[in-house]
């Protein structure tokens, strides 16, 4: 397959100074993207949605296209399925052909994916009659028995109350989302309120590749695991 795969990359990001960018293993972090996307045996083409420079720059390096995104796409408060549109717009002839590819999109902030992970995504996505699909990892804590909320009284209940279960293995398994990869219909892209109001697939990620950074200490992690990996 010859699929294209796009990567959103905005700059200004505030948790982590210059974030898509930021070392990680010895290359900025959006160049495990673009590599884990080029050594799959699906994609053959990397675009990158940026809004800045630096990233645009560090992008090229590593083999990917750019695709320039209007300032008002690049906002804190920009939702990124316009961004995502703005991307299928500007690319017609991958998705109005008589045979449309899937809109793919791989965020930055899962350096831990692996090539086969995007290649097990576009597999399901293309048997399956989802609008789209999602990568999930099993939960490390249940919102039945491990999750809990602060109230007004400042005292904490279990996020979902009621459960008479005592045990982890009681139970019912529950799942993260992760950010490792977005495979999705474009015309529902294009049309959809929220990607999670369809049809949602997935694709089941192991814990050790399912890491999403949102923090210096997720980025830390990343370092540590890109560096140190783990052998199950």
């Amino acid at each position: 397959m010859n699929y294209t795969a796009f990567i959103f990359a905005r700059g200004g990001s505030k948790r982590v100074k210059n974030k898509n960018i930021h070392n990680v293993a010895g290359k900025p972090l959006i160049a495990h993207s673009i590599i884990a996307a080029l050594a799959s045996k699906s994609v053959s083409h990397v675009i990158v949605s940026t809004d800045d420079a630096d990233i645009a720059a560090a992008a090229k390096e590593y083999g990917a296209e750019i695709l320039n995104r209007p300032a008002d796409l690049a906002l804190d408060t920009s939702p990124e399925l316009l961004a995502w549109r703005h991307a299928i717009d500007n690319y017609p002839a991958l998705f109005t052909e008589d045979n449309p590819q899937p809109f793919i999109s791989l965020p930055t902030t899962a350096p831990m994916r692996s090539p086969e992970d995007i290649d097990a995504a576009i597999a399901k996505f293309t048997k399956t009659r989802c609008d789209v699909l999602f990568g999930i990892s099993p939960s490390h804590n249940s919102p039945y028995l491990s999750q809990v909320t602060i109230g007004e009284d400042d005292l904490i209940t279990i996020t979902i109350s009621g459960s008479s279960v005592v045990r982890t293995q009681d139970t019912p398994p529950v799942y993260d989302i992760t950010t490792c990869t977005y495979v999705a219909s474009a015309a529902y892209v294009k049309n959809c309120t929220k990607l999670i109001d369809g049809r949602v697939g997935y694709v089941m990620i192991p814990p050790e590749r399912a890491l999403d950074i949102d923090t210096p200490f997720d980025m830390y992690l990343a370092d540590l695991m890109l560096t140190h990996p783990y052998k199950p």
